[in-house]
C-alpha cells in the first residue's frame, strides 16, 4: 500500500501543488474571519447541577459578573480641586456607551423621609459639580453617615475610595467591550497623569478584555519566535537552507489552514487553542527531521533522488502516521470533558495534527524532488564524529550496564512516587495572572480595601409570594449578613437587609446609629414609605435583589481570588450554619456564582481530565497493539513513556505545582508527543531485526545509530518549542513551558537508555 501512496504522490507532484495551493486560498480567505473569545467559557456543561442553578440566578436577578471596579487612593479627595476633578472623572466615566451606571462617592444615593405623603425619596447626595469647599465638607458629612456605602465606595480607615462601574448585557461580554475598554483607559490614564495618583482597575468584564489583550499579542508572538526557533535549530542541525525554507513553507501552511478550518468549525481563538500555531509548527518540524535524516541516508546509499524519496514515503510514513495518530489521540481524548474549552481545542488540534501529518508528507518530498542532491554540509551531520561517539557509547553502555539503569531508574521511581502522592488540587477564579502583572496587583489591591471581585452569590427562595417582605425573615437575612462576616475572605454584603436598613437610616432623618434592622412594629410603619411595587416605582436599588414576585432575595458578596480548595472549605463550613438560619423544609438555599461555579468546574475538569488521559492511554496501547502486534512489545513500548509521567509528578508535589486544567494537559500533550521516538526506534529496530538475521543485540545498537540523531534533533526542537511558552504571562501557559520540555526531556533518555534496555531484557534470546 505505501509503495503504492508513495508513486502517486511523486508522480502526481503537480496536482498535490495546485490542489495545496486552492486550499491556501480557501482556507486563508476563511481565515481573515477569525474571532477572539471575548467570554470566560463555562468550565461545566449545561446540564450540571451547579450551571443549572446558576442559570436560574441569572435568569432571576441578571448576570453577576457585569461591574468594573476603579479604586485609588487620595487623602485630599475631599479638598475641592480633588473632588471637582473626581466628579468630573465619574460623569465622563457614565457617558461611555454600554456603561448603565457609575456609583462613588460623587454619585451616591440617600433615601430621604417625605412625611407629607409619606414616602421614601431616593435622591443623589451630590446633585451638581460642586463649586465651593463648603459645599464638598457638607457632602463629605452626608456621606459619610451613610453606613451602607462603608467598604463598598469608600474604606475611611486606608483612605480609599471606589467607583462602581455597572455594564450592560452587550457591553459585559460581547466583542464591543473592547471599545468601552479602550475609552475608560484613555479617561482614567488622563486623570492618573494629571493627579499623580494610582489608579487601581478590576472586575470580570475589565478582567476577560485585558486577558484577551494579551492572548493575542502571545499567538503573534510565540508563532513567530517558535518559527524562529525551530527554522534556527534546523539550520544547525542540516547547514542548509534548502530544507529550512521547505519545513517553514510546510508549517507556515499548516496554521493557516488550522485557521480556516477554525472559522469553518464556527469557533474562537481561546487561551488554548491561541497554543495551537506554535505546536503545530513543532510538531510539522518534528515530522520533517525524521523524514529529513532518512532521505539523507537513503541518498546516501543508492545516489537517486527520486528512489530516495520514495524509500522515504514507504519506511517513515508508517511510523509517522502512528505517531501523529498518537499525538492526535491524546488531544482528541479532551473531547470527553464537555468543556467549552476542551471540546473545541481537541477536534481542532486533532485535525489539524493529522492535516499537518498529511502536507509533511506530501509536500516534503515534493519539494525534496525539486531541489538540488543532498551533498556538502547538508548531510555532513550523519558522519558527525561527536554524534557518533556519543551513540556509540549510548548503545555500549545500554549493552553492558542494564542493571545500573534499571537500578538509578527503580531509585529515581520511588524518589519521584513519593512526590507525586504531595500533589494537591487547586484552581482560583483568576488562576492565569502572573502575580508580578498589574492586573493582579490590582485585585490585591481590592481585596485589601474591599474585599475581593469575584461575585459570591446567596440565593433564598421562601417558596410563597412576598415571603420576604416581613421583618422575620429581614432579621434571617441579617443574621445570615453576620454569618459571612465572619469569614475574611468575603467583601462587606449587599441584600435586602442591607436595604431595610438603609430605609430605617432614612425614616429616622439620617442618623448613623440608625442603620439596623427595624422591629416588628417599625418594621410596619418603615414599609409603609417605601414606593408602590407596581408600574416598576421601585428603585434599581431594590429591585435588583428580588424577583418580581417578591418570593425569592439574593445576598451578594465579593470574594477574594482564593483557591479552589479553600471556596471549597468555606462553602461547607458555611452550608450547616445556612441550613440553622433557613431550615430546609421552608426554605431553598443555593450559594452559586462565579467563585461557585469555578469550584465545581475545576473539580469537574481534574476528574474529567484524568479520564481523557486514561482514555488516551488507553487508545495509544491498542495502536501499539495494531502495530506491533505482541503484548510484549506493548508493554515494551508504553513503559518509557510513562515514567516521564511519574517524573513530572514527583516534581509538582514537591515544587508545590498544583494539579489543574493547565497542569493536567501537561500530561496528556507529553504523552502523545514523547511515544513518538519510542515508535521509530522500535520500528526501525524490527526493520534491523531481519537485516542482521533476527540478532537482538546487534539490532539493538544499530536501531540507536540509525534513530538516535533524529530522537536528539526533534527531542531539541521539540524541547525549545515548548521552553517558549515559559515566558507567557498567563501562568497556566507557563507551567507548561517549564513541565513539558522536562516530560519530553525524561522520555527522551528513557527512550534512548530504558527502552534498548528493556528490548534486550524482553527478548534475551536469538529470534
Amino acid at each position: 500500500m505505501w509503495n503504492r501512496i508513495a508513486d502517486y504522490i511523486l508522480k502526481h507532484r503537480v496536482l498535490n501543488l495546485v490542489i495545496t495551493s486552492i486550499l491556501l486560498i480557501f482556507l486563508g480567505l476563511e481565515a481573515l474571519d477569525v474571532r477572539m473569545g471575548h467570554n470566560l467559557a463555562n468550565t461545566l456543561p449545561e446540564n450540571d447541577s451547579t450551571m443549572v442553578v446558576y442559570r436560574q440566578f441569572l435568569d432571576k436577578y441578571g448576570a453577576d459578573g457585569r461591574a468594573i471596579f476603579i479604586g485609588m487612593c487620595d487623602e485630599q479627595l475631599f479638598d475641592l480641586e480633588h473632588f471637582q476633578d473626581y466628579y468630573d472623572l465619574n460623569e465622563k466615566i457614565r457617558a461611555i456607551d454600554g456603561v448603565t451606571e457609575c456609583l462613588s462617592v460623587t454619585r451616591v444615593y440617600n433615601i430621604v423621609k417625605n412625611d407629607s405623603v409619606k414616602k421614601f425619596n431616593l435622591v443623589q447626595v451630590v446633585n451638581r459639580r460642586p463649586e465651593t469647599q463648603a459645599e464638598v465638607d457638607s457632602i463629605r458629612e452626608v456621606i459619610e453617615n451613610l453606613a451602607m456605602y462603608e467598604g463598598l465606595l469608600f474604606n475611611s480607615e486606608k483612605h480609599s475610595t471606589m467607583m462602581l462601574v455597572t455594564l450592560d448585557e452587550v457591553h459585559a461580554n460581547k466583542s464591543v467591550r473592547k471599545y468601552l475598554v479602550d475609552d475608560l483607559t484613555t479617561i482614567l490614564n488622563a486623570y492618573s497623569s494629571a493627579r499623580g495618583i494610582e489608579i487601581h482597575v478590576s472586575g470580570m468584564p475589565y478582567i476577560r478584555e485585558i486577558t484577551t489583550r494579551k492572548m493575542v499579542k502571545e499567538i503573534v508572538g510565540f508563532t513567530i519566535l517558535s518559527i524562529f526557533v525551530a527554522g534556527l535549530i534546523l539550520f544547525l542541525f542540516f547547514r542548509s537552507w534548502r530544507p529550512l525554507v521547505s519545513v517553514v513553507s510546510i508549517v507556515l501552511l499548516s496554521v493557516i489552514y488550522m485557521f480556516g478550518i477554525m472559522v469553518l468549525l464556527g469557533y474562537e481563538v481561546t487561551i488554548l487553542t491561541g497554543v495551537l500555531p506554535p505546536l503545530l509548527i513543532i510538531i510539522g518540524v518534528e515530522n520533517s527531521i525524521f523524514m529529513l535524516n532518512k532521505y539523507h541516508r537513503e541518498y546516501d546509499v543508492c545516489h537517486d533522488k527520486m528512489q530516495a524519496l520514495k524509500n522515504v514515503i514507504v519506511r517513515i510514513g508508517p511510523a509517522n502516521l502512528l505517531t501523529n495518530m498518537t499525538t492526535a489521540v491524546s488531544f482528541a481524548s479532551f473531547i470527553i470533558t464537555r468543556n467549552a474549552l476542551l471540546v473545541p481545542f481537541g477536534i481542532l488540534a486533532s485535525i489539524c495534527i493529522m492535516l499537518t501529518y498529511v502536507l509533511t508528507m506530501v509536500l516534503l518530498p515534493t519539494f525534496f524532488s525539486y531541489q538540488k542532491k543532498p551533498e556538502g554540509k547538508s548531510v555532513n551531520y550523519m558522519n558527525s564524529p561527536q554524534i557518533n561517539y556519543i551513540m556509540d557509547k549510548i548503545s555500549s553502555f545500554v549493552l553492558s550496564k542494564k542493571r545500573i539503569i534499571y537500578a538509578v531508574l527503580v531509585a529515581l521511581l520511588i524518589v519521584c512516587g513519593i512526590g507525586a502522592v504531595r500533589i494537591s488540587t487547586s484552581g482560583r477564579v483568576v488562576d492565569d495572572i502572573a502575580k508580578s502583572d498589574k492586573l493582579y496587583k490590582d485585585i490585591m489591591f481590592f481585596e485589601e480595601n474591599v474585599g475581593g471581585v469575584m461575585p459570591f452569590e446567596i440565593s433564598i427562595d421562601t417558596h410563597k409570594p412576598k415571603g420576604i417582605m416581613n421583618a422575620a425573615f429581614v432579621r434571617k437575612v441579617q443574621q445570615l449578613e453576620d454569618t459571612l462576616a465572619l469569614y475574611p475572605e468575603f467583601s462587606e454584603p449587599l441584600s435586602i437587609a442591607e436595604v431595610v436598613k438603609f430605609a430605617r437610616q432614612g425614616f429616622y432623618n439620617g442618623k448613623r446609629d440608625q442603620f439596623k434592622i427595624p422591629s416588628n412594629n417599625e418594621f410596619g410603619f418603615i414599609m409603609k414609605y417605601m414606593p408602590e411595587t407596581k408600574g416598576g416605582e421601585l428603585p434599581n436599588i431594590v429591585t435588583q435583589y428580588m424577583d418580581k414576585d417578591m418570593q425569592c432575595t439574593r445576598v451578594s458578596v465579593q470574594m477574594a481570588n482564593v483557591t479552589t480548595p479553600e471556596i471549597d472549605a468555606i462553602s461547607k463550613s458555611l452550608q450547616p450554619k445556612i441550613d440553622k438560619i433557613f431550615p430546609k423544609d421552608k426554605y431553598d438555599v443555593v450559594m452559586t456564582g462565579s467563585a461557585m461555579v469555578t469550584l465545581q468546574g475545576t473539580n469537574y475538569l481534574i476528574v474529567n481530565l484524568s479520564h481523557s488521559l486514561l482514555l488516551a492511554f488507553i487508545v495509544i496501547a491498542l495502536l501499539m497493539a495494531v502495530t506491533f502486534h505482541k503484548f510484549k512489545m506493548v508493554v515494551i513500548s508504553l513503559i518509557p513513556n510513562l515514567i516521564p509521567l511519574l517524573f513530572t509528578a514527583g516534581v509538582m508535589g514537591y515544587c508545590g505545582i498544583p494539579l489543574k486544567m493547565s497542569t493536567i494537559l501537561v500530561f496528556s500533550v507529553a504523552l502523545g508527543i514523547s511515544v513518538d521516538n519510542t515508535i521509530h526506534y522500535l520500528a526501525r529496530y524490527r526493520l534491523q531485526m531481519k537485516m542482521n538475521n533476527y540478532d537482538i543485540k546487534k539490532s539493538v545498537m544499530a536501531a540507536i545509530l540509525e534513530t538516535g540523531p533524529s530522537m536528539i534533533y526533534s527531542a531539541s526542537i521539540l524541547i525549545c518549542g515548548f521552553l517558549i511558552f515559559a515566558f507567557s504571562s498567563f501562568g497556566g501557559t507557563k507551567i507548561v513551558g517549564f513541565l513539558v520540555p522536562f516530560t519530553l526531556l525524561i522520555a527522551l533518555i528513557t527512550n534512548i537508555l530504558v527502552l534498548p534496555a528493556l528490548v534486550l531484557t524482553f527478548y534475551r534470546k536469538k529470534i
